[in-house]
């Protein structure tokens, strides 16, 4: 099957192929701006503490954590509502609120005269994204068959790292040149367009690239323990979960780990050497894994499974050799691990696509949301932290770093060891997914068809 097979109605085949393709288009400028407006507030961090907490003091790094905290705890519970709304609703309608919400948030953080208000501001900016999470990979998914949404998935998602570097650079050079509220309003105009935009934009019909779908149109809250009977999507979530908390882990400590730790002279470059790794890595990896896995796909059914494990199994002793060898050649090692470690981004959220019904994708993404983050990147940087303040002692005042950032190690191998073992279910889990969900029948009994 291809897209230019797929009959909609009132859409001819050109149609319905420029039609997938702006969509496409809209929602990677949507998911890029989504990474800029998170990562403004990590270039603008001093400035506000400068602001806010100009005499220091015992919790002001704390607090300041807090706005990470408050954004990303909103973005993980909020995620289920409006993964359930995205089964049920009109999708780009979502979507549009949410970059709306996300959008003015943004500006309200520039507009804050208090520490309060700033942090109330950023669980908006949660809410607005937690709207787009979850939906925007489901349209993806009705847009494109099976054996090319590795490679569109991993377009996508190559906005993260991307979007991720443009908003630390977009938040420092503006807070260098006028201040930290500029910084925010940068990104209310392009948010409000894009907004504009996706309103105007129509769902796709669910389910319409996936192979003999069947089924209702909407699931019934029984059907979704399918999700947890999927071994596809467990394994899945729990290899993405062990990647989190990888990811999580470096974005945090790596710039000190090197700077203090490591010894080396924090001479303003650290931070821009390891974010342009960050971004190079990232959109390289995250391209590359999505178009070999949809290749393999056609000699081996587990394809997005075994890249993924593959990939984390390699990135385990690169790693390890980052902790072992001197810099600068630890900048090697540490290149080649993070793109072991980005190579899997396509193949794994293509999985939750292909192993699910289509009027229960939304929600089976806003779980996975929530899963990974809270015990992924939600808590890794906490860990790596109370490693170090255990084991501080006369001999290592700072604590074991070697010690601490096994943990990142430990999750490489983990996550590579999950995604393998979910290698031999993904053939029948995607061939079943589009026919699970049978049509309502006079028995009130659920039907869980596996």
């Amino acid at each position: 099957m291809n897209p230019d097979r797929i009959e909609t109605p009132g859409l001819g085949v050109r149609g319905l192929v420029r039609s997938a393709r702006a969509s496409l288009a809209l929602l990677l400028a949507i998911n890029l701006f989504n990474y800029i407006d998170r990562y403004v507030l990590a270039a603008a961090m001093p400035a506000i503490r400068a602001e806010f907490f100009p005499d220091g003091g015992p919790t002001a790094d704390t607090k300041l954590g807090l706005l990470t905290t408050a954004f990303m705890v909103t973005y993980m519970l909020a995620a289920p509502i409006f993964g359930w709304l995205g089964d049920r609703t009109s999708r780009w309608k979502i979507i549009a609120i949410g970059v709306l919400v996300w959008s003015l948030a943004s500006g309200a953080s520039g507009l804050a005269i208090t520490f309060g208000m700033l942090l109330l501001t950023r669980v908006f900016v949660g809410v607005g994204e937690a709207a787009y999470g979850p939906t925007a990979p489901t349209i993806i998914a009705d847009l494109y068959p099976v054996e090319r949404r590795g490679s569109v998935m991993a377009w996508f998602y190559m906005a993260i790292p991307v979007g991720s570097a443009l908003g630390f650079a977009i938040g420092g050079v503006l807070t260098a040149a006028f201040s930290w509220h500029m910084a925010f309003y940068a990104v209310v105009a392009p948010g409000i367009a894009l907004a504009a935009v996706a309103a105007i934009m129509r769902d796709p019909p669910r389910g319409q690239s996936d192979p003999n779908a069947t089924g209702r149109e909407r699931a019934r809250w029984a059907d979704y323990l399918l999700l947890l009977r999927t071994p596809s999507y467990v394994y899945n979530t729990l290899g993405m979960t062990a990647m989190t908390f990888a990811i999580g882990g470096l974005s945090t400590w790596m710039p000190t780990y090197i700077t203090d730790f490591r010894n080396v002279p924090n001479s303003g470059t650290t931070s821009v050497v390891f974010g342009a790794l960050t971004a190079a890595t990232g959109l390289t990896a995250t391209l590359a894994g999505g178009w070999f896995a949809d290749r393999l796909r056609t000699r081996n059914p587990g394809s997005y499974f075994l890249v993924s494990g593959v990939s984390m199994l390699i990135g385990f002793p690169l790693f390890l050799a980052v902790l072992f060898t001197p810099f600068p050649w630890a900048w090697v090692a540490m290149g080649a691990a993070m793109f072991c470690l980005f190579f899997n981004t396509g193949p794994s959220n293509t999985i939750i696509a292909n192993v699910t019904h289509s009027s229960m994708r939304a929600t089976a993404y806003a779980l996975n949301i929530l899963v990974i983050h809270l015990f992924g990147d939600a808590l890794s940087p906490t860990l790596i932290g109370a490693v170090l303040d255990a084991t501080k002692s006369d001999k290592l005042p700072r604590g074991n770093a070697t010690l601490a950032f096994s943990l990142v190690g430990i999750a490489f191998l983990v996550g590579g060891v999950l995604w393998l073992l979910g290698t031999r279910h993904l053939e029948k889990d995607t061939r079943l997914a589009p026919t699970r969900l049978r049509p309502a029948s006079p028995d009130p009994t659920p039907i869980l068809d596996r």
